[in-house]
């Protein structure tokens, strides 16, 4: 049973915030899967990314979404969650999973730190080559998208929380 929401999006989407709206609205708790693992491993993600690299945060984020099995819950997941199928799967067993959808100009213009931010992302991959990648996996997995562009995060939030209430 499908009993909470997952965001999932690049970085700069808005899933943190927007998530943190919609389960004010809907009387959800939050999950932040990027704190989980700061908080499991004492270390920013760009610590885990100069100590080890990106597919071992890769690895270490599909353990935790693995762990999770909360009720009524926002998750927001790290945008590379989506390379890890078998989290994927288990996101979409326990939730519904919705892609903030943001354009390639206006998360450039939010992310301001692309090299230290802790994006789980191969060396000479750039910000543009990521965005196309991640964006087909993400309309892949996504039961419904929202553009988180142009709108508010209020707003964003509400039209998520609208659509699971006509899923009930």
């Amino acid at each position: 049973m499908r009993t909470n929401i997952t965001l999932i999006g690049m970085p700069g989407a808005g899933k943190s915030t927007v998530g943190i709206i919609l389960a004010k609205i809907l009387s959800f708790d939050f999950i932040d899967t990027d704190i989980l693992i700061q908080l499991r491993y004492k270390k920013t993600l760009q610590q885990i990314i100069d100590e080890k690299n990106y597919i071992c945060l890769r690895r270490i984020e599909k353990l935790e979404i693995l762990r999770l099995n909360p009720s009524r819950t926002v998750i927001a997941t790290g945008g590379s969650a989506v390379y890890e199928a078998e989290a994927m799967t288990h996101l979409k067993q326990i939730s519904y999973v919705v892609f903030l959808k943001v354009g390639y100009d206006e998360l450039k213009m939010r992310i301001h730190n692309f090299d230290s931010r802790g994006i789980a992302k191969a060396k000479n991959q750039t910000f543009l080559d990521l965005y196309h990648e991640r964006n087909t996996l993400y309309k892949k997995y996504a039961d419904f998208t929202i553009k988180n562009s142009n709108i508010s995060q209020e707003n964003a939030a509400q039209k998520i929380a609208n659509y699971v209430r006509e899923l009930h």
